[in-house]
């Protein structure tokens, strides 16, 4: 076979060039479960005969839902594209109200879901979704219909030489998945992507991979979203093994068991393991203790364009006392971490390289497959506080007002069913407009700045880009969350939601009653001393932007409560209305 160039090529792809006897792998009751490629083809074939005996046909919509990455997942994912359907991932953690939306909004036929708790949720919309036929569930319960049952009936169809001339006629060009936007507003929108937006973007990321054969990688970041998804491809055409963690909170134990050579992650994610190693550097004593520190402050000078001798010594010796323990609690051999979904703190990225764990952020939207541009190693390919250069083929410029434009094999085909918002955001010459304020670093190191929609302006007229401010404020240990707030009014201020974990340790050293998270965020010597904290990193803006006021928030800021996206990034207006009046409280 060549070059893969449809979705579904790509096991076929794995199986003809280097079958593996561990292609994917999952965790069931304490023991990880692995797949040949020969099976996960075979399956994935067998999918696609039992979709079309259920009378499944090309361009009809499936939903796939899943609570956690799981190789079913990639069995339906591939099989629902091989007859020429069309595969919409939905996240779990979405409203019944959006289910309904998206569901008659695709007009799905099939739904496949991994647990009783999902298919209780879309049964209980299916009343409102007319199109919406069987449900299918991964998990083994004795009273649900069950995904294997599709399985049984494709292993008995007679539709073999039907399915094939289906594959033979897709076109890379043709639709391949619709993925709804979580949106930080509005209803969700369905971005279109076609087999060659994705696979081009694929091919183009292939430079920017430092792992060889026979690599390993770990997969927790939802597979509904473009970015693990696109990577999981990228990791069969490598030939690499993917092992899907249990859960978040496993991810620990996961990372020492499986021992991966890449894994992704989103900042957040990287912030709490660095939390977690600062907490043991705080727990050690003595020598011990100065050592850890001195590595810390060591790394914090790190520079990608080199240092002096004495510092790359000094470097060796905290690698080789400090840092190395830092490498064995991911497993002792990872050779990248890809960061994306939202901006990595630069503190953060270059104490990791100090440490020599390769963190490479990268940037890109659902809508262009998502990767636009990513750091690399390779080929002096790292510049901390950017997302790297543009891939193959991904034409980056930047506007005359600062936004990000895209040209390229991955911008989408465009918005389903809504084409007046697809002529908003791709322009005549074929540009998509990312929503992102941009600059090249070097000429040609992208650097994001913030989202275009999202700067505003002080009733002075001062502009102030709050994403920026946010990223330096989340430096504190104290804070986990924060809103720049000020839209029209005379300065900035801020809704902040402090780490209550890191609270609660700091109130049990200073000898301060914890009741609850409601009670604590009134004590003033809390307030007193995350005044301290905003005071510490205003120093880092001017006059116009310095947050004069803030309140703190009770509860923790959370998907399901509604203040984040799944992509962890903050829906504004949600916040806005949540704590009226504590904005009332702040400026009147």
């Amino acid at each position: 076979m060549n070059q893969p160039t449809r979705l579904f090529d790509f096991p076929k792809y794995q199986l003809e060039k280097k079958p593996l006897s561990v292609s994917l792998a999952s965790k069931r009751n304490g023991k990880w479960i692995e797949i040949s490629t020969k099976e996960y083809v075979e399956t994935a074939e067998n999918i696609a005969l039992g979709l079309m005996e259920l009378g499944i046909k090309p361009d009809d919509k499936v939903v796939l839902i899943s609570t956690n990455n799981r190789f079913e997942w990639n069995f339906c994912d591939i099989g629902i594209m091989q007859c020429g359907a069309i595969n919409v991932p939905v996240y779990p953690t979405a409203s019944e109200d959006d289910y309904i939306y998206i569901f008659n909004d695709a007009e799905v036929r099939i739904c496949f879901v991994s647990d009783r708790a999902l298919y209780e949720k879309v049964m209980r919309i299916k009343p409102q979704v007319p199109t919406l036929s069987k449900v299918y569930v991964f998990d083994e319960e004795p009273d649900l219909p069950n995904f294997k049952e599709v399985i049984e009936l494709g292993k008995s169809s007679n539709k073999r030489a039907e399915l094939e001339s289906i594959m033979q006629s897709i076109k890379p060009e043709q639709l391949a998945t619709l993925i709804y936007t979580s949106g930080t507003t509005g209803r969700p929108k369905g971005v279109m992507l076609s087999h060659r937006n994705i696979a081009s973007n694929v091919m183009n990321c292939q430079d920017r991979l430092p792992i060889t054969d026979g690599g390993v990688a770990l997969s927790f970041l939802p597979m509904c979203h473009i970015y693990e998804r696109m990577l999981n491809y990228l990791y069969c055409y490598n030939f690499i093994s993917v092992y899907y963690a249990e859960s978040m909170d496993t991810i620990g134990d996961n990372l020492r068991e499986v021992r991966p050579t890449i894994f992704t992650a989103v900042p957040r994610l990287l912030e709490k393991v660095f939390d977690k190693i600062m907490d043991k550097g705080a727990a050690l004593t003595g020598i011990k203790k100065a050592l850890f520190y001195w590595a810390v402050a060591l790394a914090e000078e790190y520079d990608i364009k080199g240092k002096s001798l004495f510092y790359k010594i000094k470097l060796a010796i905290a690698r080789k006392l400090i840092f190395k323990k830092w490498q064995e609690a991911l497993g002792g051999r990872v050779l990248a971490v890809a960061s994306g979904a939202a901006a990595l703190n630069p503190r953060l990225c270059r104490i990791f390289l100090a440490a020599g764990i390769n963190i490479q952020e990268g940037y890109g939207l659902t809508e262009t497959s998502p990767v636009i541009a990513v750091n690399c190693p390779k080929n002096d390919g790292t510049r901390i506080g950017t997302v790297g250069r543009p891939i193959n083929e991904c034409i980056v410029k930047i506007a005359d007002d600062g936004e990000i434009l895209v040209k390229g094999p991955n911008v989408m085909m465009g918005y389903y069913k809504k084409p007046e918002l697809t002529a908003e955001v791709i322009d005549a010459d074929g540009f998509f407009h990312t929503g992102d304020i941009g600059e090249m670093v070097e000429g040609q190191f992208l650097k994001i700045t913030d989202r275009k929609k999202e700067i505003f302006k002080t009733s002075g007229g001062k502009y102030i880009a709050p994403q920026i401010m946010e990223n330096k404020f989340k430096e504190s240990r104290f804070i986990e969350q924060i809103m720049v707030i000020g839209e029209n009014e005379k300065h900035p201020a801020a809704f902040i939601q402090p780490d209550f974990v890191f609270l609660r340790q700091w109130c049990e050293r200073k000898g301060i009653p914890y009741t609850s998270n409601e009670e604590i965020i009134k004590n003033p010597k809390v307030i007193e001393r995350i005044q301290k904290e905003v005071d510490r990193y205003n120093e880092e803006f001017g006059n116009w932007e310095k947050i004069k006021k803030f309140e703190l928030t009770p509860d923790v800021w959370s998907i399901e409560a509604g203040h984040l996206t799944p992509t962890m990034k903050l829906r504004r207006k949600v916040i806005l209305k949540k704590y009226e009046d504590l904005y009332k409280k702040i400026y009147s």
